[in-house]
């Protein structure tokens, strides 16, 4: 089974244009994303998908690997689709490690692949409990609910479950995915659906229409970089774990 890991980094993304190029600390962001994820044992092979010869020039700086996709993809998940269709990749399993999500660690990628040998979903993804009740209200901060099976049943922004009784436990969705060959094809043909463009959550597109999404739960610590605020969260936690 063949395993590769690609690495969207949109330069002009909505939120937060021009996030990919941000530094901490000594390096790229971009830069700690490609050396965590060139160590991960379970990846045959890892490149980033840019759209700009801004985001290439940054990669090649640190001898990263890439491949250009079209500006106008929307999201990362459609990166992979555009790569598959090119055949410019082969992989059974074709993980996303958005290029915004610079805390993924070797130890999360082994909790989103423990089943995939298993093929018991289309895709996979995480999900962590949820302590701070900001993070509840916080709609940049999206929230999942599964199953018994740990399949998942709904994603979104607002909070899930509503509390009418008894305070449930929350757990934030990590934007980390593998999906494999059979899923990204199907998501080729699919048109944006109604609750995708409600809560901009690209997910529920696939949903709708019938995959499996298994949501494996981490412990691991994770924090996505949305908007500015975001990264000096980030900037400041990397001072005091991984910057000397």
């Amino acid at each position: 089974m063949k395993v590769v890991c690609i690495i969207p980094a949109r330069l002009h993304s909505k939120r937060f244009p021009r996030k990919v190029l941000s530094y901490l600390g000594p390096k790229p962001m971009l830069q700690w994303i490609w050396e965590e994820a060139v160590v991960c044992t379970q990846f045959d092979q890892v490149a980033f998908a840019v759209d700009h010869e801004e985001t290439a020039a940054l990669v090649r700086s640190f001898r990263g690997s890439y491949f250009m996709t079209d500006e106008k993809i929307p999201s990362g998940t459609d990166r992979l689709v555009a790569l598959m269709h090119t055949k410019q990749l082969q992989g059974d399993i074709w993980v996303n490690w958005q290029g915004d999500e610079p805390f993924v660690t070797s130890r999360m990628i082994g909790d989103l692949l423990r089943s995939c040998a298993k093929q018991d979903a289309d895709i996979w993804t995480l999900k962590k409990k949820i302590t701070c009740q900001i993070e509840v209200q916080n709609p940049h901060v999206v929230k999942v609910v599964s199953n018994k099976k740990g399949e998942a049943l709904y994603f979104s922004r607002a909070p899930i479950p509503y509390p009418r009784g008894e305070l449930p436990v929350y757990y934030k969705h990590v934007g980390l995915y593998a999906y494999t060959k059979r899923a990204l094809q199907k998501i080729q043909n699919m048109s944006e659906s109604l609750l995708e463009k409600t809560e901009s959550l690209e997910q529920l597109r696939f949903m709708e229409e019938g995959l499996n999404i298994k949501v494996h739960e981490t412990a691991s610590y994770t924090q996505g970089i949305d908007t500015p605020e975001d990264l000096l969260i980030a900037i400041k936690h990397f001072s005091t774990s991984k910057i000397p």
